[in-house]
Parts: structure tokens; C-alpha cells; sequence
């Protein structure tokens, strides 16, 4: 069982992977996840000070080169965002896949339907992104994007 320094991790690596990704970081690297494992406080400042360096370099069109080591070295010094907004997480490049069939599943379904039958998208430890339907019963998302909306909707419905 997880504990809950263990499950504020995880939420928090989460909100900000998909964003953290984009803009470079690898977190298939040895020093990406043992800077993370061995953070002991100021990860999701860490996280936002880079996202928010990441804009700022965009901002002034420069190239944002490494950013494994900038993460890493915001884990290990504890840096704080100079400048941070909730919204810079809305850039549209940002969403993972299973966030974006989160929302597509709300518009072919209606929101209601969606939210009565699946519980959440995830990631397992390979980062191989999976649905879970309120019955327990997942789906790897690479198998409902070939499957199509209609069948994944039947298999849902039919999985209790």
C-alpha cells in the first residue's frame, strides 16, 4: 500500500508530467527519476519553475536546452517559479493522450455517461496510458482509439 507522502507524489507528478514532457523532460533517465525519487519537499515548485522558464524562454524566443538537468537541479536546490500561473498547464501541447479522450469521451457520450462508466485514465509504471471503468475492469487507451468510440462505449456498459 502506497503512503501518503507516496500518493502526493504520484498526483502531483500527474498534474504536471504531460507539460513536463512536452518541453523535454525524459523521465525514462536514471538522474530525472532519482532526482525525483530523492526529492524530499518543493517538487511541484520544482515542476512550475520549470513549466514557467520554459514560457519565458518561449517568450523571448530562445531555445529552452536542457531540460532534464534544469529539473534536476530545481529538485535539488529547491527553486521556486519567479513567475507562476495555474493556466500555463491549459497549453494546448500539454495534454496527455488520455487526457485528450477524457474530454473527447465527454463529448461523444455526454458528460454524464462518461463519468458514470469510467473512473479514471491512467499510466501504469510504463507509462502505457489505460482507462478504468467504474466495474474495475481497464482498457488500454491504445486499444480503445482502434476499437472506436461505439464498441469501448458497449464494452463499458457490458463490463458489470
Amino acid at each position: 500500500m502506497l503512503s501518503e507522502l507516496e500518493k502526493l507524489t504520484q498526483e502531483i507528478l500527474r498534474k504536471y508530467k504531460s507539460a513536463l514532457s512536452y518541453i523535454g523532460v525524459d523521465f525514462f533517465r536514471e538522474d530525472v527519476q532519482d532526482a525525483i525519487n530523492n526529492c524530499s519537499e518543493g517538487m511541484e515548485t520544482a515542476f512550475q519553475s520549470t513549466i514557467a522558464y520554459w514560457y519565458w524562454k518561449k517568450k523571448h524566443n530562445e531555445e529552452f536546452e536542457y531540460p532534464n538537468a534544469f529539473l534536476i537541479a530545481a529538485l535539488d536546490n529547491f527553486w521556486q517559479p519567479y513567475e507562476w500561473n495555474d493556466e500555463y498547464l491549459n497549453h494546448p501541447n500539454f495534454k496527455s493522450t488520455g487526457q485528450l479522450w477524457w474530454e473527447k469521451a465527454g463529448e461523444m457520450w455526454g458528460k454524464n455517461v462518461r463519468d458514470s462508466l469510467v473512473a479514471d485514465v491512467g499510466e501504469n509504471a510504463n507509462g502505457e496510458e489505460y482507462i478504468l471503468f467504474m466495474s474495475g475492469v481497464s482498457l488500454p487507451l491504445k486499444i480503445a482509439h482502434v476499437w472506436g468510440w461505439e464498441r469501448v462505449l458497449n464494452y463499458a456498459r457490458n463490463s458489470y
